[in-house]
């Protein structure tokens, strides 16, 4: 049959592997789709660049949106990330009914909107498996094979870097600066690495999985979002002691009033006992909770440049198949309509240290306030003596908002020195 033309938007690390696999894997590919596909062109900044990968120069190009928008392309690979020019060109190649292909989950998060309605004018096709979790099969269960059910629930580890860092931490008791250092010789973090320790990537990879969850439209910018840059050594050993374990973590789950959601990226203990607590070094873990299916867990490499360019080849052969039988893959489900609901309505968990005086009373006071904010406290000890005094407590279930004002509270409160720690609390009670 007459090859499907494929452009490439990026030859850096992903790129590089979406080629290999394409060569490598031609005959097997053209096989399950039932038509060979052919690389039509290469779009990169500078074609001088030396490459991780042989290719024919001819394919190299500086100019994108001629590439996208030519009348033989049939479908547009993304891989480039950031929001322009990628945006631009993504529109332009599904206005031109091109079907597209992309792993920018920061695109997606931001203005995810525009893209599916391009796609929906076009008539193409807008897959985006490899935007979340790398290789992990997540996305298309939570838009097709769930799609029956009602999810209730996300929970998971979604940024390999901050979980390596962590698990460092966890494990041999570095500091997060040396457990940094570690991840960015080892290639699992950036030389900036802003995006990932700050939160960043995970909320827009928890903006996704909230839409697609909860069939409703949602950005980045409704993601509660903190990093992990405050957790000390202490705070990692603290939680250990006490049979924890800290990790960052993406939460989207629905309200039970039926009408709104909450979606979070925070770093929170978890007991050992849970799934999520034996993911090591760079792996992605997601939990799913849906009414009939139970619980679901996802697991497997969440970065790279083989592992990524895996689901965007899953979604290459999807759109392909689509494009030879004249139809189109699922839209953007929006029906539900729900809103987030903003983070102090979130009920929640915490983990408090105190420093405070050794002296009669005190826990007397501290209780006191907590219950004056409507939070009880679920178990709490003394530590240490003297200057070296301390409570731990750990609150049951109440409203971030609540939780926040006992903590500005504790802060002014005689014979408390200082708030030593919060940490929230989650998959126990």
């Amino acid at each position: 049959m007459k090859p499907l033309k494929v452009a490439l938007l990026g030859c850096g690390v992903v790129g590089s592997q979406v080629i290999r696999l394409m060569h490598e894997q031609a005959a097997d590919l053209a096989a399950r789709i039932g038509a060979p596909l052919e690389l039509a062109g290469v779009a990169v900044r500078r074609l001088g660049r030396k490459r991780d990968i042989d290719i024919d120069p001819a394919l190299l190009t500086t100019d994108a949106e001629a590439l996208v928008t030519r009348d033989d392309v049939d479908i547009v690979i993304e891989v480039i990330g950031g929001i322009e020019p990628a945006r631009t060109l993504i529109v332009s190649a599904l206005s031109k009914g091109k079907s597209v292909v992309t792993a920018n989950k920061a695109l997606l998060a931001e203005d995810g909107g525009t893209l599916h309605e391009a796609a929906r004018n076009g008539n193409g096709d807008l897959y985006f498996e490899a935007s979340v979790a790398g290789a992990i099969p997540l996305l298309r269960p939570l838009r097709e094979s769930l799609a029956g059910d009602h999810v209730k629930r996300v929970l998971g580890i979604v940024n390999g870097t901050t979980n390596y860092i962590l698990d460092k931490m966890d494990s041999t008791g570095a500091s997060f600066t040396d457990a940094l250092e570690e991840a960015q010789t080892l290639g699992y973090a950036e030389a900036d690495p802003t995006a990932d320790v700050e939160g960043f990537d995970a909320a827009a990879k928890a903006a996704i999985l909230a839409g697609l969850a909860f069939h409703s439209r949602v950005t980045a910018a409704e993601v509660h979002r903190e990093g992990i840059t405050e957790i000390t050594a202490t705070d990692v050993a603290s939680a250990k002691e006490m049979g924890y374990v800290i990790k960052l973590l993406a939460i989207c789950a629905r309200a039970d009033d039926g009408r709104s959601f909450g979606v979070r990226v925070h770093p929170a203990m978890i007991p050992r006992s849970h799934p999520l607590a034996g993911v090591r070094e760079a792996y992605n873990a997601v939990f799913v909770e849906a009414e009939s299916a139970g619980e679901l867990m996802f697991y497997g490499k969440g970065a790279g440049g083989a592992p990524t360019a895996s689901a965007v080849l899953g979604d290459l052969v999807a759109v392909a198949r689509n494009r030879l039988a004249g139809t189109r893959g699922p839209e953007e489900s929006t029906y539900a309509d729900l809103v987030a609901h903003p983070m102090g309505e979130t009920v929640t968990r915490c983990h408090v240290a105190l420093d405070v005086a050794d002296k009669p009373g005190v826990l007397a006071r501290v209780a006191e306030l907590f219950s004056k904010h409507d939070v009880s406290i679920q178990t709490v000890r003394q530590e240490g003596r003297g200057d070296d005094a301390q409570l731990v407590i750990v609150t049951h279930r109440a409203t971030d908002a609540a939780l926040t004002a006992t903590m500005e509270g504790l802060r002014e409160l005689d014979h408390v020195r200082a708030v030593a720690s919060v940490m929230r609390v989650e998959g126990d009670e």
